[in-house]
C-alpha cells in the first residue's frame, strides 16, 4: 500500500519533509520509517492481517520506501489521514451532483503504455471524476489501484496543461470550467473544479500491482536514470 504526498520530490541531499517531520536528508527519512517498519513486521497480530504477503521481514523491507509505500498492510496510513485529512464537517457544504458524462481516452498516451496491466484505465478518464467530486488536497482512495493510474490522474489534476488537454478551461486563480449548456440552448463555461493536487492512498491485493503503482508515482531524477540505464545496456 502506498500513499502519496504533493511536496514530495527528487531531492538527493538537503534537508526533506515527511509527515510533518524534518529529516537531515531523504535516506535519513527512509533510515527512520524502515526502523518503525521492521518494529512493526515483529508483531504477530500485524501479520495476520488478511492478504498479507508472504514473505521474510528482510524482503518486506528491502522492497519498502516506508512511510510511502509499503510491501505489505501500510502501518502509516493511520498517520497520513491524521497529518492531511480534513476532519467531516456537518456544517460544511457540499454539493456535487452525480457525474453524468460520457467518457473516452485512448490508450497511447506515453504514461498509459510505460506498463501494460490488465483492466488498466487512462489515468486522464479518472482525472475528470477526481475533478468533479475533490477538491485540492482531497484524500483520494483506491483501493484496487493496479498500477496506480488513480495516483497520476490525483498528481495531474494539479498540471493546468494536462487539465486544459481534457477540454475544460483554467482561470488564472486556478478555477476550472466546463463547457455545458443552458436552458436557452447556448454554450457557456460553468466553473465546476479548482485546480491542485489531490493525495492518493493506493491499495491492491498484488503486491505486483503495488509495486508498479509505487515506481509509477514515484519522482525520478531523470539524469541519474539516465546513467544508470546507458550502465546497464553498455
Amino acid at each position: 500500500m502506498s500513499f502519496l504526498e504533493d511536496n514530495r520530490r527528487v531531492k538527493t541531499s538537503g534537508p526533506v519533509e515527511c509527515l510533518g517531520m524534518t529529516f537531515e536528508n531523504d535516506e535519513a527519512r527512509r533510515e527512520y520509517f524502515l526502523e518503525k517498519l521492521a518494529e512493526k513486521l515483529k508483531d504477530p497480530e500485524f501479520r495476520k492481517i488478511e492478504g498479507f504477503p508472504i514473505g521474510s521481514g528482510e524482503d518486506i523491507l528491502a522492497l519498502s520506501d516506508p512511510p510511502y509505500y509499503t510491501a505489505c498492510p501500510n502501518p502509516f496510513i493511520e498517520d497520513f489521514i491524521e497529518y492531511y485529512g480534513k476532519p467531516y464537517d456537518p456544517n460544511e457544504h457540499y454539493d456535487k451532483k452525480p457525474f453524468a458524462a460520457d467518457v473516452s481516452e485512448g490508450k497511447n498516451d506515453p504514461i498509459y503504455n510505460a506498463h501494460s496491466y490488465h483492466t488498466k484505465v487512462p489515468h486522464k478518464a479518472i482525472m475528470r471524476y477526481i475533478l468533479h467530486y475533490t477538491e485540492p488536497e482531497d484524500i483520494v482512495f483506491d483501493g484496487f489501484c493496479g498500477t496506480g493510474m488513480t495516483g497520476v490522474a490525483a498528481q495531474l489534476c494539479g498540471d493546468r496543461a494536462t487539465v486544459e488537454s481534457l477540454g475544460y478551461r483554467v482561470d488564472k486563480d486556478g478555477t476550472v470550467y466546463q463547457e455545458e449548456t443552458d436552458p436557452d440552448g447556448k454554450t457557456v463555461w460553468q466553473p465546476f473544479s479548482k485546480l491542485g493536487v489531490r493525495r492518493a492512498v493506493l491499495n491492491d491485493l498484488s503486491p505486483v500491482a503495488t509495486f508498479i503503482a509505487h515506481n509509477y508515482n514515484t519522482p525520478v531524477d531523470v539524469k541519474e536514470f539516465e546513467k544508470e540505464a546507458k550502465r546497464i545496456l553498455s
